[in-house]
């Protein structure tokens, strides 16, 4: 126990840097993703041809299965090592969630809510700000905190094409035979996936209260 405090008081700011890292790799990789697959999933909810939706889906389950060490090699060649291809590997990783709870999400509208939307006046856009978002917005938070949780996770292999992060202590632990770092690097990602899930979870309360008093205000 006296090795694994000296360890941490010695090194805190490589500890701080690893978390920097981490971070910076998992989020980037979460709101990337996110900005892709939302609208992604809003504009398939529209889409009248069967097997376009079908293809996407394919694509987006696609990557879901190719190991990650795996990925991670194919990218190496076209974007070299460090932080770009873990940021790509992560956001293709995260595409599938976020994209298939945004489809069902607004797949679970209740029609008759649309036709009183349509019968009030609602334009295409209005309706999916005012009324599907709102109704939505579970579905979506869910798919994005379930990313989150996963990306923090896959992001521990970041460190080995060079980007760093808290997969670097274990490694690095690993190499030189020091438990104290394998075990800070994996109790780090735990913490930070617990603790962004909780905050994702209080973010998620709050916009569905909010999108929702939008809604009754203009409804």
């Amino acid at each position: 126990m006296s090795e694994f405090w000296s360890f941490i008081t010695e090194r805190y700011p490589d500890i701080l840097l690893a978390l920097r890292q981490h971070l910076t790799i998992s989020f980037s990789a979460v709101i990337l993703g996110t900005i892709v697959a939302v609208p992604i999933g809003i504009l398939l909810v529209y889409n009248r041809v069967g097997w376009i939706n079908s293809v996407v889906f394919f694509i987006a389950n696609l990557f879901q299965t190719i190991p990650s060490l795996a990925l991670l090699a194919i990218l190496i060649p076209l974007l070299g090592i460090g932080v770009k291809p873990a940021i790509l590997a992560l956001l293709l990783y995260s595409l599938m969630p976020i994209l298939r709870n945004t489809y069902d999400g607004f797949q679970s509208v209740d029609k008759g809510v649309l036709n009183s939307a349509k019968g009030m006046g609602y334009s295409a856009a209005q309706t999916i700000l005012k009324i599907q978002l709102p109704l939505s917005l579970p579905y979506i938070m869910s798919g994005i905190r379930i990313t989150t949780v996963y990306i923090i996770s896959w992001a521990t292999l970041a460190s080995l094409i060079g980007a760093g992060g808290l997969g670097q202590l274990i490694v690095s632990g690993l190499g030189v035979n020091k438990p104290e770092m394998i075990f800070i690097g994996g109790i780090g990602a735990v913490v930070l996936a617990l603790v962004a899930d909780g905050l994702l979870g209080l973010l998620e309360g709050w916009l569905t209260r909010r999108y929702r008093q939008t809604r009754s205000a203009a409804v």
